[in-house]
């Protein structure tokens, strides 16, 4: 056999052939021009849908860091509650003369009149650490401010 093959169709030339291969021929042209449309619809709401996916990821993870500093926020609202708490009490403590007195005696050891102090060794040292600690601390919480 030969490498090419004999073509045993051939074209008729008649009026009605020409019609129909017109015909053939316009309405490959409109799916051709139908497939077009389509790829340019699809590429376009892809566009669309990426950009749309990516903003709202990016919305997630920004809502995600939002809600953590809240979560950190309200940490730290515990804690300055729990301080103001415990610094109004102590306020409250300051303002019975009796407690001031008790304070001085045992932080500072001040003596009432004819009073003899003994101080102990270990209570000694306690005072001076609770001083120190203090000072410390009224100290730390006029930097912050």
């Amino acid at each position: 056999m030969s490498k090419e093959k004999k073509n045993n169709v051939q074209i008729l030339d008649t009026e009605y052939a020409k019609k129909q291969y017109a015909k053939y021929a316009q309405q490959h042209r409109q799916i051709i021009f139908r497939r077009r449309r389509l790829f340019v619809i699809f590429a376009v709401s892809l566009v669309v849908f990426v950009s749309v996916g990516i903003s709202l990821f990016n919305d997630y993870l920004r809502l995600q860091k939002l809600q953590d500093v809240q979560q950190e926020t309200l940490v730290k609202k515990e804690e300055v509650d729990q301080k103001m708490t415990d610094l109004n009490r102590e306020v409250a403590l300051l303002q019975d003369e009796d407690y001031v007195a008790k304070i001085a005696r045992d932080r500072f050891l001040y003596s009432l009149d004819g009073e003899l102090i003994f101080p102990l060794p270990g209570n000694e040292a306690a005072a001076t650490t609770e001083t120190t600690s203090s000072t410390e601390e009224t100290e730390t919480t006029e930097t912050s401010e």
